[in-house]
């Protein structure tokens, strides 16, 4: 018997982009299987690859025994177009407008900028407004520690800050904090700063470095909206399940593979986006969200729902399911199907009747391929 027969694993090498990427794997695996594993190396999701052995287009459901791949075997992967995970295999910053472009508008923000820095804060403590987008600042500035409680949105998008301070407490009464498209690292937001902001509603952490979010985060009780799109997240806390008042959560474009059971808990939500990500499934407990209208899932693995998703939550209406593997079949078989469909065709009508006419076809991501 050959030593590669009975080995518990082989690796084989996967060429992709210029790139050689070793995979380990059980020579019993299918080459499903194989193409599973090479997601979050490769960013394609499974449907979008193909593998090539010796000239040969392997198939999903054969061993990879079967397909004659021994250990050291050497493979080309063939991206489909269209089938990245999250728009393409690299994920680009949100442009950063440069400080010393002139700005012909007058009344622009800019404008604002430019004043002496005693009437900016002036203004900043009359309108509760700590304006900073586009200032190509690499800090949050010491006056904006000065605001205290007169501060109530603290916006800092499009800049190159690499760290929330533990400063940001002294804001007490911040209600919305923006912090899109900055630089910023797990370790270089002093959450217990921000945990200390019992206003906070609205937190906005989209086109950063995060990796992942700390339990901590848990204690943000008063969140109604939380935005990590576009960072390298692989999923969420288990103490998620206490932001109870939480109704928007977006986290698209990151590398989450799954999701918590206790997201069950977030009764409020009204609107979830996890769409371009590594997910197969969502926990069951995600049939309890039972105020959740739009649940955006496209360009993931996925490959069912939870068994009770159409019949618990009621007002769901939108679903975007494209680029998943789950087909319009699977979906007439869950309970609660029809009144869901009810929903989706009242709502969307008229993008219906301008999209496929007459057709009977459910068109909002069910693949039909």
């Amino acid at each position: 018997m050959e030593p590669d027969s009975i080995a518990t694993t082989i690796t084989v090498n996967v060429k992709f982009n210029g790139v050689n990427i070793p995979v380990s794997v059980s020579p019993n695996s299918t080459i499903k299987d194989l193409k599973s594993l090479l997601l979050p190396s490769t960013n394609v999701l499974p449907r979008g690859q193909k593998l090539i052995f010796k000239g040969k287009v392997l198939e999903d459901p054969v061993t990879l025994t079967a397909s004659n791949l021994t250990n050291g075997s050497k493979l080309m992967l063939v991206a489909s177009q269209g089938l990245y995970q999250g728009d393409g295999p690299v994920l680009k910053k949100a442009h950063v407008v440069p400080k010393s472009r002139k700005d012909s508008h007058s009344g622009s923000s800019n404008d604002v900028k430019k004043i002496p820095v005693k009437n900016r804060m002036e203004r900043w403590k009359a309108t509760g407004v700590v304006a900073l987008s586009e200032s190509n600042l690499e800090a949050i500035p010491e006056e904006v520690w000065v605001c205290g409680s007169s501060a109530r949105v603290l916006d800092c998008k499009n800049n190159s800050i690499k760290s929330v301070p533990v400063e940001i407490a002294r804001l007490t009464s911040l209600e919305k904090l923006f912090m899109d498209s900055n630089e910023i690292e797990d370790e270089s937001i002093k959450w217990e700063g921000l945990t200390s902001l019992k206003h906070i509603t609205v937190l906005t952490l989209n086109y950063n470095n995060l990796t992942s979010l700390p339990s901590a985060l848990g204690s943000l009780t008063s969140l109604k909206e939380l935005h990590v799109s576009n960072n390298k997240l692989g999923g969420f806390p288990d103490e998620i399940g206490n932001l109870t008042k939480l109704e928007v959560l977006q986290a698209n474009n990151n590398r989450i593979s799954i999701i918590s059971d206790t997201i069950g808990n977030c009764h409020s939500l009204v609107e979830v986006d996890f769409s371009s990500n590594f997910l197969s499934e969502l926990p069951e407990t995600f049939s309890s969200l039972n105020t959740l209208k739009a649940l955006y899932l496209s360009n993931n693995a996925m490959k069912s729902l939870p068994s009770k998703l159409f019949k618990t939550c009621f007002q769901l209406s939108t679903l975007d399911l494209h680029n998943t593997e789950i087909t319009i079949d699977l979906l007439r078989q869950f309970e609660g199907w029809d009144n869901f469909d009810e929903r989706r065709r009242s709502k969307h009508q008229k993008q219906i009747d301008f999209r496929v006419g007459v057709s009977r076809d459910f068109d909002e991501g069910a693949d039909k391929n």
